[in-house]
């Protein structure tokens, strides 16, 4: 359970990262913003190496189910919108497919 730890904590650095470009190139907001953009990505990629994983690819695969769910989350707290039921639908499938790409190895026989 440590490694959706590192999920979310991957997630919001990811995403706040991201977030402050957006606030700089779509909503005029100063070049400034690139400084707390850099530091974020750059803890986001730190962080995702602590995930417990064999393979690069398949952190990265698990990981994107957290980061629709981060996503959803952002929409909804920062940016005030409220998502949609589709959007908690697709949520849950995301969740399911992560946990099986991260948890999946375990349940075969080698």
């Amino acid at each position: 359970m440590l490694n959706y730890l590192w999920f979310f904590l991957s997630a919001l650095f990811e995403i706040a990262g991201c977030y402050a470009f957006w606030m700089w190139l779509r909503q005029g907001k100063s070049a400034l913003w690139i400084i707390p953009a850099l530091f974020s990505l750059t803890l986001f990629a730190v962080l995702l190496t602590r995930v417990e994983a064999n393979y690069a690819g398949r952190a990265y695969a698990a990981y994107g189910g957290i980061y629709i769910v981060a996503s959803i989350a952002w929409l909804g707290l920062i940016e005030r919108a409220r998502p949609l039921s589709s959007d908690w639908l697709g949520l849950v499938f995301c969740l399911i497919g992560a946990s099986i790409i991260l948890f999946g190895p375990r349940f075969t026989s080698a």
